[in-house]
């Protein structure tokens, strides 16, 4: 997400940095490059406006202190710009209540019965009880797509058949109190475009079920029109915020930029991906951070966190501290390290590395991942554990199984090799338990960083 203008802001970045002080020329020259950025992005008219005019102001009635350079006190000025242009902060979803209730609403194609199952796995992982409620009766198929993924997550669904939405929602409550679910949410019905009809219908459901948070589901690719819509149901129905969709597929951004600043409405919760635990909360500081390049290491470590539970990490740090990690262990970090998400979202979320991407690196380091995930699964499990044995004619079969060649397979042996060295070696500096071995641990750290990195087949 925000690729493009990701990419033109760290530009005017690199420009500035050099320069000997902050002037009122270079500042304008790099303020005309966001500009341009800004409105390549579809963003607003009037919050470009008004971003700019900040940024200017307050990047030339800085007084620069002597430890910092221009370029620094820029990149500050703009991101504490940016952070607040998006928010300000994380705002938390309320639902509170016996039981709280939360109310999608959107028009058709945003995403809205996906979200609905999302959020529910989201709020379950925060130790809440939710309940799905199918209150689409207009869409062919809505009910059922909410029950299979209510199945898909294991988190129940109610509807009731024949019902309008108003009865459905009000039964849903009285279910959810019932059987001590405590928290409720709507899908309601979407809309091609915004109709009577449709607003009549929320405002029904929202004065006989007056629901906690009121979420607009809106989809980031759609640009500007995802601003407009938000006010449009912002006026009508006064939404409590906004969950925006489909960010991983919009490089540009706008959306996001402008929805806080046009609306007044926060938003809450962002859609990074097609998996249903692809949902996170939207924090403005970290947002602002993976556009200027400055990584966002606290959602990869949050994320992280979610994937790897503390047994798991015992038993990773037992096998390493008595160097039998095998190549069962490396093809399950592998698989953990993919659930994180793509290397290129990882690496984005590094500082320091956000900003210097070489996707054309990334798309071959993924593809020498897949192929050492192809040859580890043509093995046995006996050859996975005792890679040792693996001959000459084992390994003309692995390779036929995986479809690599011989070559490949050796080279993927004698890597792992190396890099079971290394971790006995680290293991004997300290690093995983004991008592450490000054001046061995930064030499042995610097080897098994250069062995990890050439983890890799060599090409065909």
């Amino acid at each position: 997400m925000f690729d493009n203008l990701s990419e033109r802001f760290q530009s005017v970045i690199h420009k500035i940095w050099g320069q000997g002080k902050i002037t009122e020329e270079n500042i304008s020259e790099a303020l005309r490059e966001v500009r341009r950025a800004l409105l390549e992005a579809d963003v607003n008219l009037s919050v470009i406006k008004g971003l700019i005019g900040r940024i200017k102001e307050k990047a030339l009635g800085t007084e620069v202190l002597k430890s910092l350079s221009p370029g620094q006190v820029f990149i500050k000025i703009v991101n504490d710009e940016l952070v607040e242009l998006l928010g300000g902060q994380n705002e938390p979803l309320k639902y509170t209540g016996s039981p709280g209730v939360i109310m999608l609403c959107g028009l058709q194609g945003a995403g809205k019965t996906t979200t609905c199952g999302k959020l529910g796995l989201y709020l379950r992982k925060q130790g809440r009880r939710p309940l799905l409620v199918a209150a689409d009766i207009y869409r062919p198929a809505a009910i059922q797509q909410l029950i299979v993924l209510g199945k898909q997550i294991n988190i129940p669904v109610f509807y009731k058949p024949d019902a309008d939405p108003v009865d459905i929602a009000q039964s849903a409550i009285k279910e959810a109190k019932e059987k001590g679910y405590d928290t409720v949410i709507l899908d309601t019905a979407g809309r091609l475009h915004i109709d009577e009809v449709l607003m009549d219908e929320l405002k029904s459901i929202k004065a006989k079920v007056p629901p906690n948070e009121i979420l607009l589901v809106v989809d980031a690719m759609v640009g500007q029109d995802a601003v407009n819509m938000a006010n449009s149901f912002n006026e009508a129905l006064e939404i409590s915020g906004v969950i925006m969709t489909k960010m991983d597929g919009d490089t540009r951004g706008g959306a996001a930029l402008s929805v806080k600043q046009v609306t007044g409405k926060p938003i809450k919760l962002i859609g990074a991906g097609e998996k249903l635990d692809a949902l996170e909360a939207f924090h403005p500081e970290r947002i602002a951070g993976r556009i200027l390049g400055m990584g966002d290491v606290v959602s990869l470590v949050e994320k992280a966190q979610e994937i790897v539970n503390e047994e798991e990490a015992k038993q990773l740090e037992e096998k390493l501290r008595s160097n039998s990690f095998t190549l069962d262990d490396f093809l399950q970090q592998m698989r953990q390290m993919k659930r994180l998400g793509s290397l290129e979202q990882i690496i984005g979320m590094i500082p320091g590395l956000g900003g210097k991407l070489d996707r054309d690196a990334i798309a071959m380091g993924e593809s020498q991942l897949k192929v050492i995930e192809a040859i580890i699964q043509s093995m046995t499990p006996e050859e996975r554990r005792k890679p040792e044995i693996i001959n000459a004619s084992r390994r003309r079969r692995i390779a036929k199984g995986s479809g690599n060649t011989v070559q490949q397979v050796s080279q993927i042996l004698k890597q792992f090799g190396e890099m079971q060295k290394m971790i006995k070696k680290l293991s004997g500096a300290g690093l995983f338990g004991g008592k450490p071995q000054k001046g061995k641990l930064r030499g042995q750290m610097a080897a098994m960083k250069n062995a990890m990195r050439n983890m890799g087949p060599p090409p065909r």
